[in-house]
């Protein structure tokens, strides 16, 4: 008996080889193996319940129009053995219907069972995200019957930033996470910092740049360069420049980052000084970077130093221009007052234009009063974005400004015309601790 068990120990590892290394097919053809193999355990036995998850993630993984069937094979069979009691295989069927686009057997199977922990939670919360349905993982965190964990607390956060829709919730979390004594983790960190950068919440990111600071987590780049990007984007070019000094390994993402914070401000000098340090450390630009020097010299005013670098970085650091790199150049060149050149670069961009480059060839011509680009801008915009209204405004306000008060009008019935509306606007305000939407 000890051999047998020994073997399927063996066998076990030898699954958990090919599931890690994506070799999903013969897992499951390995899985098939074990299960009719003589000279092993029984399926009841509980050692076989190590190796029912592994068959099952790679079944999800190769996302077969049959991976849901054979969810409910691997289902049935593991419920005949016993082994669903056992959180590790319970979290891991969840998490296969899940992925096999299932939420409702998912959570059909989560009401089921007969013993839930945090990582069976952590799985299903992790259902309603993948399907989109954030409120409901929101839901399953506040209902749970067992203490959540740090996982359960990053997915719901890190959902929260990337819809966008309500950053403060994410602030909120990471509050109420503290004050149950749940450690945030670096994974944490990093998912609640863009939503604090959405806020403008100057406080929260001090509040995190603080907790990293205290827990040693500024050995990861990635950490640095979000600080770095949240307080340049809330104002603080000091917060900026001190988690700058407190990141030893600066990648390219950092630098890029805190060239950005600079220009972003108008502090175009800065900027470039540490775009040349960085050169001398021996450190390659990549696009993120290329942009924050063309927004630099915009800020400066100076369109030849950006033709010049937009030439360097694409022939001889070998940057690709992306439609960002592109606006941003009409954006430079616009603001300072080269419009016929600025067009120029639309017309021969290689990659599709954008509404970013049609929108900064428009701003420079309602801050220099070119009508006849202007007119062109905003009927490409007009297509792009029928629906912002924000467009039709600013054609009118160009017109309305240089007395053609007939033509603005007709804008405006236009904008009418097609149902654009403006939006009305509203403000984040965190207070005592709390959040509110204004």
């Amino acid at each position: 008996m000890h051999s047998r068990h020994q073997r399927l120990a063996s066998l076990t590892k030898l699954l958990t080889s090919h599931v890690n290394v994506g070799r999903h097919r013969d897992a499951l053809a390995f899985f098939s193996r074990m299960v009719s193999d003589p000279s092993l355990p029984p399926l009841s036995d509980p050692s076989f319940a190590y190796a029912f998850p592994l068959a099952l993630k790679s079944s999800s993984a190769l996302r077969l129009p049959s991976a849901a069937a054979a969810a409910d094979s691997l289902h049935a069979l593991a419920a005949k053995c016993g082994f669903l009691s056992s959180p590790f295989f319970a979290s891991a069927l969840v998490a296969s219907y899940g992925a096999c686009a299932s939420p409702a057997l998912a959570r059909r199977l989560f009401d089921e069972l007969p013993h839930r922990n945090a990582i069976v939670c952590s799985a299903m919360i992790s259902v309603h995200i993948r399907s989109g349905d954030l409120a409901g993982a929101l839901r399953e965190l506040d209902l749970m019957d067992v203490a959540p964990t740090a996982s359960c607390f990053n997915s719901v956060i890190a959902a929260v930033a990337e819809s966008g829709e309500h950053p403060a919730r994410a602030i909120d979390l990471y509050r109420r996470m503290q004050r149950m004594g749940v450690l945030p983790s670096l994974i944490t960190l990093l998912a609640l910092v863009p939503s604090c950068t959405a806020l403008g919440a100057l406080s929260s990111i001090k509040e995190v740049h603080g907790f990293a600071t205290r827990h040693g987590m500024f050995a990861s780049c990635h950490l640095g360069s979000s600080l770095i990007e949240a307080y340049g984007r809330c104002g603080s070019l000091a917060g900026a420049r001190n988690v700058f000094d407190q990141v030893q390994e600066r990648d390219v993402v950092v630098w890029s980052s805190i060239v950005s914070a600079y220009a972003f401000h108008g502090h175009a000098d800065v900027a470039m000084s540490l775009f040349r340090h960085m050169e001398l450390d021996n450190v390659r630009p990549d696009g993120i970077m290329f942009l924050g020097v063309l927004k630099a010299c915009g800020h400066a005013g100076h369109a030849d130093d950006a033709l010049k670098y937009f030439d360097v970085l694409t022939k001889i650091f070998g940057v690709e221009a992306c439609g960002d790199h592109y606006s941003c150049l009409v954006d430079v060149l616009g603001r300072a007052g080269r419009l016929r050149q600025a067009y120029d670069v639309i017309q021969t961009m290689p990659v599709k234009v954008t509404a970013k480059a049609w929108g900064a060839l428009l701003a420079a011509c309602r801050k220099y009063g070119e009508v006849g680009l202007a007119e062109v801008a905003g009927r490409a915009l007009f297509e792009i974005e029928p629906e912002n209204a924000g467009n039709f405004v600013s054609l009118a306000n160009i017109y309305s400004g240089m007395g053609m008060h007939d033509k603005a009008e007709q804008v405006r019935r236009e904008m009418e015309q097609r149902g654009v509306r403006r939006l009305p606007g509203s403000s984040w305000m965190i207070h005592c601790k709390s959040s509110e939407l204004f």
